[in-house]
């Protein structure tokens, strides 16, 4: 199965319509639903396949995390990578998936 996940703010009638489309058409073997994010941990795998941003450029927070879930092979539509190049929670994922030692390290809204 199929996971996607839309990141949005307080708009709520474009969202969640297309949850409900992709529901649809999507028969089980695609499934969509609103993220929730809280703490997102540096080693944690991405709960989705594909994300639809339409938030991240006003949330500094969800942009880091889209970078980190890009980074382990989520498909990410918006760019997070546009904002900025100097992400200290994407270097720290990027150097531990190149295999270098990192502290623990726990993202936080």
């Amino acid at each position: 199965m199929k996971r996607v996940g839309i990141l949005v703010g307080r708009e709520n009638t474009f969202p969640a319509a297309l949850i409900r489309n992709i529901n649809e058409r999507g028969q089980g073997a695609v499934t969509a639903d609103f993220i929730r994010l809280g703490g997102v941990r540096y080693d944690a795998p991405p709960p989705y396949d594909l994300v639809i941003d339409r938030i991240s450029h006003e949330v500094p927070f969800y942009r880091a995390t889209l970078k980190r879930l890009a980074l382990e092979g989520a498909i990410i539509i918006n760019n997070p990578f546009w904002w900025s190049a100097d992400d200290k929670f994407f270097n720290f994922s990027l150097a531990r998936k190149l295999g270098v030692a990192i502290p623990r390290t726990v993202l936080l809204p």
